[in-house]
């Protein structure tokens, strides 16, 4: 089961066994001591291993005097003008230590070396994208059942899909004669004015065709024309695809969050990336 969502003061906040973490995702306008020991509390009694805060730089130093280290930081993630820091505390040793590191570096020298390449402009003949509709939703969960054996965020739920719709999440598809075949989806924070690039997902028949840096390409149109002005995304950091596509796409490596995330059946170390939109 996913972790669960919440908002406590103010706070946007993930939290739960699946990743056995609490992911601090909108510090909001809470008094920064009072957030900083109910996190503390939330994790000791849940038993959680790690909290993952995602700041603004400003109140980085507060998280730093109790325990937490900057993994990633983004420059301009907050209107252009702000940057914001993820920021780690660890309640279990060895969730702390980075036991891929070896193959973290691999994969992002060999990301780098695909840096500015581009992406695919044109789809195969007989593939056609557009944005998906409320009515797509079920084939939406059913492609990240099939690619994905767990996950963060309940994308397996249909109605989640179309309740994300409503919201702030538009979701980007690839489709041969009527069948859905490759997915990804822009979440966006308005107030922030920037976007998380996520959810890429191909079927294994289709994959090899470059359809997750054409549908990131499509993405960034949009978000361009919505005036959203950082782009950033959260990959996992031992598979070479994600990274690459990024870098291709000029995406600047920010920071690893190590053992981070429950995705495709394990825990997992993540890669963040992010790109000025718009020219900005």
């Amino acid at each position: 089961m996913p972790d669960v969502i919440d908002k406590i003061e103010g706070c946007l906040f993930q939290h739960g066994k699946s990743s056995n973490r609490i992911y601090l995702m909108k510090l909001g306008d809470s008094y920064i001591p009072e957030v900083i020991a109910r996190l503390d509390e939330m994790a000791m009694v849940n038993g959680y291993t790690k909290i993952i805060a995602k700041v603004p730089r400003w109140a980085s130093s507060e998280f730093e005097a109790n325990g937490y280290k900057s993994e990633a930081s983004v420059p301009g993630f907050y209107n252009g003008s702000i940057d914001v820091s993820f920021m780690g505390k660890y309640f279990s040793t060895v969730r702390e230590c980075e036991k891929d590191a070896d193959i973290i570096l691999d994969v992002l020298s060999n990301a780098c070396q695909h840096r500015l390449k581009g992406c695919r402009e044109k789809l195969p003949e007989g593939f056609e994208w557009r944005i998906a509709q409320e009515s797509d939703a079920h084939s939406i969960s059913n492609i990240y059942r099939q690619v994905f054996v767990s996950y963060p965020f309940p994308i397996h739920d249909e109605q989640y899909i179309r309740e994300t719709m409503k919201d702030n999440i538009i979701y980007f598809c690839v489709f041969r004669g009527g069948e859905l075949v490759s997915a990804a989806s822009s979440e966006m924070d308005f107030d922030a004015q920037s976007v998380e690039m996520t959810d890429f997902a191909t079927l294994p028949d289709y994959r090899g065709h470059g359809f997750a840096g054409f549908l990131l390409s499509k993405m960034e149109d949009e978000m361009c024309a919505r005036s959203i002005k950082t782009a950033y995304t959260i990959a996992r950091s031992v598979s070479p695809g994600m990274n690459i596509t990024f870098a291709k796409m000029n995406y600047e490596y920010a920071g690893t969050l190590i053992n981070n995330t429950d995705i495709c059946g394990s825990t997992e170390s993540m890669n963040v990336w992010y790109k000025h939109l718009c020219g900005f």
